[in-house]
């Protein structure tokens, strides 16, 4: 595919397969495919590198912080599950969101936490609101020790975020699904691997091996949950797709009707 930016004739051209379609170039068909292309070469760069939140690196697309932020004051959930914990950014994050609102606390789980980020995650301002459990996202007494940190009644939102194999998605999924209450959401994030399997950073087989297959075949298994976009709070724009590292990330849990 070849994109064509016309500043002049304020057009986009898009050349492919030998077609070629021809866009305003400040419409919303022309925004949703330089954006395509930006989050492509963003990653690449390595964009996401470039932030932190309170004082520790994040690693995620401002666009998807800003959206699960949406969600969690939405929610207002009494427990945050994240796997993959990393510098600490996105713990951070999410226990500042729970100070703001005056309700919630965060679990980390990683299968290593550095000892020199467990300090400063532990030294931080906002530590109080932060439980760190290291071991495997996925082995048995992992989960039952994260089931153990929950109370009976709260409502629980469990993100995903360590290791981004589509087997090892499907696992968490499969060990964290009863954990989220109704109306809740279970995230498999950075499904955005399968469209970055043919840039210079990424890997050819992430065309298959990635979190959105995961989540898709997760989605037709559990009925209870389906897949669909938080909707937007506030839009005034003609826009309806979220620019995001997360594509078919959003698992919601239903209300399940009782069989007589």
């Amino acid at each position: 595919m070849k994109l064509i930016i016309d500043t002049e004739e304020k057009s986009l051209i898009e050349e492919e397969n030998g077609r070629t379609n021809r866009f305003d170039l400040y419409s919303k068909e022309a925004f949703e495919k330089l954006s395509h292309q930006w989050v492509r070469v963003g990653w690449n760069q390595k964009y996401t590198y470039t932030f932190s939140w309170m004082g520790r690196p994040i690693i995620q697309l401002p666009e998807d912080m800003i959206r699960v932020q949406e969600v969690i004051y939405c929610i207002k959930p009494d427990v945050i599950v994240e796997t993959g914990v990393a510098h600490g950014g996105s713990l951070i994050f999410y226990a500042s969101l729970c100070k703001a609102i005056g309700k919630g606390r965060v679990i980390g789980i990683d299968i290593e936490i550095r000892p020199h980020n467990r300090k400063a995650i532990e030294a931080h301002e906002l530590s109080s609101y932060i439980s760190l459990v290291e071991g495997s996202s996925t082995a048995p007494e992992i989960v039952e020790q994260v089931k153990g940190m929950i109370g009976n009644g709260e409502t629980v939102l469990v993100i995903l975020d360590s290791n981004h194999t589509k087997q090892h998605v499907a696992d968490e999924l499969e060990a964290y699904r009863q954990l989220v209450t109704d109306g809740s959401y279970i995230v498999a994030t950075d499904g955005i691997m399968l469209d970055l399997y043919d840039v210079p950073r990424g890997k050819p087989e992430w065309k298959w091996d990635h979190p959105e297959a995961a989540a898709a075949e997760f989605a037709q298994l559990h009925p209870e949950f389906t897949i669909e976009q938080p909707p937007w709070v506030f839009n005034e724009s003609d826009l309806d797709a979220n620019i995001t590292h997360w594509p078919g990330a959003w698992l919601r849990k239903k209300s399940m009707p009782e069989i007589e």
